[in-house]
């Protein structure tokens, strides 16, 4: 504001001449420098008084006008409300006056800087532009215009640009700019370009215009000037403004123009500027770009982001992006990519395609059962489609290959004319879904699909392999004449493969003849299993068959046979070898060679004390001590049996070997404690009629015969002579119960019960009572005659009665209490069945209890007991491996359950994985955690739950890592595809919580 000052300032002192100095310091004059001085100091106020007293002073009209003027000016810069009207009276009371244009021009400035652009053109036009200088000219013509352009008066400002550029002023550049700018919006295109390219030329608009300019370009379409223009500035390092704009517009221009390659590159300047966002049009473009440049990695970055709403946009970006991840393999992201675009109905042809290709994708990466859905589904909804041929293909290529055979069943029958090829897959899927129906224990069904296989036999060690199947159904349902026919054909066939099932085959021949008493047809297969198994490193169930190859032997007298094959056992240390040293006793004391079979019962007792023929050892000591008169070590023997194994059947039989000992030995007091403990406590028995005849003779002996009356008493009292109708409704009882009328058997034993109370089969009664109940699911019922049972003498059902007490408690979920029957039951159990079945009750009953060290110690147990009851071993397994978790063990528990998921495709298997899967999210290892899922799933599909929750899962995943598309695309199959409502539940509700 200093130009107008000393503009004025020469305006007052060319009034007139001055006086002489005395004169000058008392005119007013002296008030006017005196004023301007003032004024010059910024002390308006002070000026404003003093000229406003000036003017009611006697002074000449040159000096009124100064005063007038100074007045307004400060008036202005104090903001006084009067300061614009004081300023308009002077301009319009000296219109002709020189300082008239300077005034208007200050007050238009005044306003201006303050962004009053309408009181400052107001002021402006109180100018008369004729009477500046030319630079104070186009200067007020800028102004006018850019005021006018402030208030969006395009039009009104164009003139006053035009006017001021041409004065080739200083201000000209910025006249040239905006005129430019004006004309763009005006799309006045040459206008435009030549007057931004005259502002171009000055430094400060040199880094402004090319933004400008390459936007009317894009806008116009202009590509190829766009480019021309743009590409050697942003090429040359320039500091333009809004550089990543041009980078945009340039990538855009490429674009259209199908330069694939440097679309591509702008597009990732404009984002590695940091300066702005793509909107979803320019990111699927830039994801195309780097597609079309075959940089798939990159084309997924922006694909993904514009995929993310179900849109035509979407739907387009959804395809592209399921090839670009096709590109890099990354197939499960490739599959949820297709999968999005093929449920989007904006155009048919990418809908079309999407599907296919879905389907394509889960075949190479072994989801059947997805690929079948979608090839079933691209069949139905496009039967003309341009892929049919090769759909039908890739068809019988999944159908053969699915877990989901129930469904490839199902589509096959479908198919009025089979193929070779699907015939095989028939073939072969109908045997899977056999064998899933025998894992589950459901037989029929699994005879159902076993025999569907056989109706196209294409394969013939899949055939084989049917029969074998077959027969160990028909095996474990007592079917053994069935059995025997399975196992002959599977034999039959094995003959002419070299299958394992042959080897197989004859072992389970074996055993159903053996179970059907035909010893001779058991020993024969028996025999040739174990001499084909016997120099092999595999020897599978070589060691359990050489042991009935010796009890065939036995049972058909052939004891010198019998006594090598279990010679030969022990010799090599089979795996039942204590069952080896009871068996040749046995057969040695049958064959005379009573101090060999004591040999054989002392290592067996002695080295296997746990063993479960320990009982059996005992006893069968005190009856070859007894056979060879040596009572009192025979008497040692059952006192053995009887103080070690109290709950033993065995106990009232070795008080009665024990009695005879003594007798034998005149220890006639011991006898007859022996023969009353058999009668007080075990009154039900087999031996207590010879028990009471013993204790007759013994108390007769010692002339103590008066004592026998209270003991026969007793006697009669338990066992009634009401025989032949207690018999007949005891067995109508038994023999309802064994035909599975569990309800009409519950009424009939407690009728029994009532009419008998102290019958001789009163253990055997309640345990039936409780079984029956047990079958009928009425568990405290079956739980109340179990404890009845409990409180008896020791017998085989009071000992089934505590196993069953064991797992009622452990399935009700009161696992400490179930901890002492278990062990009991592992304690007293008579097969292998019975130890496997206790011992994982109380793995289980120990691992809910958190009594860590004592269920690794089961589960360890159970892995030696492989096979006896079905899916024990993985159940073993699963529970050691989180175990190893509970207890810090972490590498362990994630090796044991990578072995759990390799070797069994089971239900624990399945649970073992969405273990492994989440142990690898929770150590930070996100993408291990994804593999374990897409590697291993496939077999899992069956178990809705386990398989449903693994990819819940991997969508976590997916959020974790910022996969927000492929967690959306996830949680949508899931929801669409999952069979388990659970499941289904919870991924719309992790949906929900995705924006």
């Amino acid at each position: 504001m200093r130009y107008p000052l000393l503009l004025l300032l020469s305006i007052g002192l060319g009034a007139g001449t001055f006086a002489q100095s005395t004169l000058y310091q008392t005119s007013p004059q002296q008030s006017l420098d005196h004023n301007l001085e003032l004024f010059d100091k910024h002390l308006f106020s002070a000026s404003l008084f003093d000229n406003s007293r000036l003017l009611n002073q006697n002074i000449n009209s040159e000096q009124y006008k100064s005063a007038d003027l100074h007045q307004a000016m400060s008036a202005l810069q104090l903001e006084s409300p009067d300061g614009p009207g004081l300023m308009k009276s002077y301009i319009l009371e000296n219109g002709n006056h020189p300082s008239v244009a300077t005034a208007g021009l200050y007050l238009g400035d005044h306003f201006f800087y303050k962004r009053n652009y309408k009181e400052a053109l107001e002021g402006y036009q109180l100018v008369d532009a004729t009477k500046l200088s030319p630079a104070n000219q186009a200067d007020v013509l800028f102004k006018q215009g850019y005021a006018h352009f402030q208030l969006k008066n395009y039009g009104q400002a164009a003139p006053f640009f035009d006017q001021a550029k041409t004065m080739k002023q200083p201000i000209s550049a910025d006249a040239y700019y905006y005129s430019g700018f004006i004309a763009l919006e005006n799309g006045n295109t040459q206008k435009a370009i030549s007057d931004l390219q005259l502002a171009a030329a000055s430094p400060y608009y040199a880094n402004k215009v090319p933004y400008l300019l390459a936007a009317m370009y894009y806008q116009q379409g202009s590509y190829e000037q766009l480019i021309s223009y743009a590409e050697p500035l942003v090429s040359s390092g320039q500091n333009l403004e809004k550089k990543e704009v041009i980078y945009l517009y340039l990538a855009e221009a490429y674009y259209a123009k199908k330069d694939f390659q440097n679309s591509a590159k702008n597009y990732d300047a404009f984002i590695n500027s940091k300066k702005g966002e793509l909107s979803r049009p320019e990111i699927y473009k830039a994801g195309i770009a780097q597609f079309e440049i075959q940089n798939y990695q990159r084309a997924t970055d922006y694909l993904k982001v514009s995929a993310s709403a179900t849109d035509e946009l979407g739907q387009a970006s959804s395809y592209y992006l399921g090839h670009s991840y096709l590109k890099v393999e990354n197939f499960q992201f490739a599959s949820t990519s297709f999968s999005a675009a093929s449920k989007v109905d904006f155009n048919a042809q990418i809908k079309e395609d999407a599907l296919f290709n879905f389907a394509k994708v889960n075949l190479q990466k072994g989801s059947f059962q997805s690929a079948i859905s979608a090839l079933d589904e691209y069949l139905d909804t496009y039967p003309s489609g341009k892929n049919k041929v090769e759909a039908e293909n890739l068809l019988s290529e999944a159908l053969v290959n699915t877990n989901d055979y129930l469904r490839a069943i199902e589509q096959m029958d479908k198919l009025s004319t089979k193929s070779p090829r699907i015939r095989a897959a028939y073939q072969k899927v109908a045997f899977n879904q056999g064998i899933v129906y025998y894992r589950d224990q459901k037989y029929n069904p699994a005879l159902a699909y076993l025999d569907k296989s056989l109706q196209y036999p294409i394969d013939p060690s899949i055939a084989l392999e049917t029969h074998f199947w077959k027969g160990e159904i028909h095996s474990s349902s007592g079917n053994l004449a069935q059995a025997i026919k399975s196992y002959d054909a599977a034999v039959e066939m094995g003959k002419k493969t070299s299958s394992a099932y042959l080897t197989k085959s004859l072992y389970g021949l074996g055993y159903a003849y053996f179970n059907s008493q035909q010893y001779g047809k058991a020993e024969q297969e028996f025999k040739t299993y174990t001499d084909r198994l016997r120099t092999r490193e595999n020897k599978e169930n070589y060691d359990d068959a050489l042991l009935r190859l010796g009890d065939c032997y036995y049972v058909q007298k052939r004891f010198s046979e019998a006594e090598a094959a279990f010679q030969r056992a022990i010799n090599e240390s089979n795996k039942g070898i204590d069952y080896a040293y009871y068996r040749l006793a046995v057969v040695q004391n049958f064959q005379s060679k009573n101090q060999q079979a004591l040999g054989q019962l002392d290592v067996l007792i002695s080295r296997y004390p746990n063993s479960l023929y320990i009982e059996d050892a005992l006893f069968q000591r005190g009856q070859i001590n007894m056979e060879e008169s040596q009572y009192r070590t025979a008497a040692v023997s059952f006192s053995d049996l009887i103080s070690t194994k109290p709950n033993s059947p065995f106990v009232p039989y070795a008080l009665e070997g024990r009695a005879v000992a003594n007798f034998s030995l005149q220890s006639y007091d011991q006898t007859i404690a022996d023969y009353k403990t058999i009668l007080d406590q075990y009154p039900n028995s087999e031996n207590s009629e010879t028990a009471l005849k013993g204790l007759q003779e013994t108390l007769a002996l010692q002339g103590r015969s008066a004592e026998f009356a209270s003991y026969l008493s007793n006697y009669k009292g338990a066992n009634p002579s009401s025989g032949s109708v207690q018999t007949l409704e005891y067995e109508a009882a038994k023999g309802t119960y064994f035909d599975k009328n569990y309800a009409q058997a519950t009424r009939l034993f407690e009728n029994y019960l009532r009419s008998y109370p102290d019958a001789s089969q009163r253990s055997d009664v309640l345990y039936f009572l409780g079984d029956s109940y047990f079958q009928l699911g009425e568990k405290e019922q079956a739980l109340s005659q179990f404890r009845l049972l409990e409180k008896e003498p020791a017998s085989p059902q009071r000992i089934r009665a505590i196993q069953r007490i064991g797992a009622i408690e452990l399935e009700n979920g009161n696992f400490a209490q179930a901890i002492p029957y278990l062990q009991t039951s592992v304690e007293n159990a008579r097969n292998k069945v019975e130890e496997a079945e206790a011992v994982q009750g109380l793995m289980i009953a120990y691992f809910q209890t958190k009594k860590f060290m004592e269920a690794i110690s089961q589960a360890d147990r159970l892995l030696t007991l492989d096979g006896i009851i079905p899916e024990s071993t993985p159940n073993a397994i699963l529970t050691k491996a989180k175990l190893q978790k509970e207890m810090n063990r972490k590498p362990e528990s994630e090796a044991t359950l990578l072995a759990l998921v390799n070797e069994y495709k089971t239900v624990q298997g399945a649970e073992g994985l969405y273990l492994l899967a989440l142990a690898y999210q929770e150590s930070g290892d996100i993408t291990k955690s994804n593999d374990a899922i897409f590697d291993y799933s496939g077999p899992f599909v069956d178990f809705d739950y386990w398989y449903g929750i693994m990819f819940l899962l991997l969508s976590d995943n997916y959020l974790k890592t910022g996969e927000d598309f492929q967690a959306k695309a996830t949680l949508e199959s899931i929801v669409e595809r999952s069979t388990n409502a659970e499941i289904k539940a919870m991924a719309q509700s992790k949906l929900q919580n995705i924006k």
